[in-house]
């Protein structure tokens, strides 16, 4: 793989941690160094777990795998969307913790398809190593500025954020299982 299609892998790999991101930090109520990196730190590692798990499982179990993906990512988000827009209602709407559960939950979401990734390294006998480099750095800093552009977003936009960020959750959702079911 060359420079080229490893940064575009890596970005492309990266931008549905990025759009949950921005739901993320449109959910807090405000937003240090910490809580940015914490939050990038999620989904960088799963980002470069799951295609190492992919990569070593390989195409043993690439039919299971991707005959229902498409369903558990869809259903994570539409809950995830659903509740985001019942919060926007809620007089306690924005939420600084961020718990374990919901966090392994996101990242586990954003990092299935990235898995199916791996079985595809597998089979091209991709360097595994320095890939998974690219994408956890590109996934690092782009979910980083998705929290921060999140929360800037949320800062204008009030609970209405909550409302739009559900939305994209939900579309998110919505998009891989079209895409899976369709194409």
């Amino acid at each position: 793989m060359n420079l080229l299609e490893l940064f575009l892998v890596s970005v492309g790999v990266a931008l549905d941690a990025f759009a949950v991101s921005i739901c993320k930090g449109i959910s807090l109520k405000k937003i240090t160094l910490r809580i940015i990196l914490k939050i990038g730190l999620y989904f960088s590692v799963f980002q470069g777990l799951m295609p190492v798990l992919g990569y070593y499982i390989g195409i043993n179990f690439h039919d299971l795998i991707e005959s229902i993906d498409h369903y558990i990512v869809f259903i994570i988000l539409l809950i995830l969307g659903i509740n985001m827009i019942k919060e926007s209602y809620d007089d306690e709407v924005l939420d600084d913790k961020l718990d374990i559960k919901t966090m392994l939950i996101l990242s586990i979401a954003t990092s299935i398809d990235a898995f199916a990734l791996g079985i595809s390294f597998s089979i091209l006998e991709v360097d595994i190593f320095i890939t998974i480099i690219f994408i956890m750095l590109f996934t690092l800093i782009l979910s980083s500025i998705g929290v921060i552009i999140g929360n800037k977003f949320k800062s204008k936009y009030g609970s209405n954020a909550l409302i739009i960020g559900g939305v994209i959750l939900i579309l998110i959702g919505t998009k891989i299982l079209i895409e899976h079911l369709f194409f």
